[in-house]
């Protein structure tokens, strides 16, 4: 009786690394016909993505061809559903209520989800992610992100 391997590209993370690389691939054609000073950060971040998904890859196809079992993705389901459910909840709240209090409302909430527990540290990093934001897009370079339909701008 021959012993059958699991396919390498059936590993946890490489589904994952795939399946990043075409949606950040999907968002990247239409990111790249917005004006240069918009398109900017979406096309930095989707490059990102895209080189950090290909490095995870091939990551995890050197490993499959040294043999390694495959880990796990997710060690606790709950807490990356919850995860999704937050962003899935940033995306709405910030078409109703606007983007920098949905940012200042998710941040914390995904950390906590995620086992960060210091309250001081939790508003450390709302303060500085949303202040950095707010002074090098809407004060440095004068663009608005939406304010939301609550305060309908």
């Amino acid at each position: 009786m021959s012993e059958t391997r699991p396919s390498r590209l059936t590993r946890p993370e490489t589904v994952t690394a795939i399946g990043i690389l075409i949606v950040a691939g999907a968002f990247l054609v239409p990111a790249l016909e917005l004006k240069p000073i918009s398109a900017l950060l979406p096309v930095a971040m989707l490059i990102g993505l895209i080189v950090l998904s290909l490095a995870l890859l091939f990551k995890d196809q050197r490993k499959a061809a040294l043999g390694e079992n495959a880990r796990p993705m997710m060690k606790v389901p709950s807490r990356v559903a919850s995860a999704f459910l937050l962003i899935i909840g940033y995306v709405v709240a910030t078409d109703l209520i606007g983007f920098y209090l949905a940012t200042t409302i998710t941040i914390p909430l995904v950390a906590y989800a995620f086992g960060y527990r210091s309250v001081p540290g939790l508003l450390a990093a709302t303060a500085i992610v949303v202040g950095a934001i707010y002074l090098i897009f809407d004060f440095a370079m004068a663009q608005q992100f939406p304010a939301g339909i609550v305060w309908g701008r």
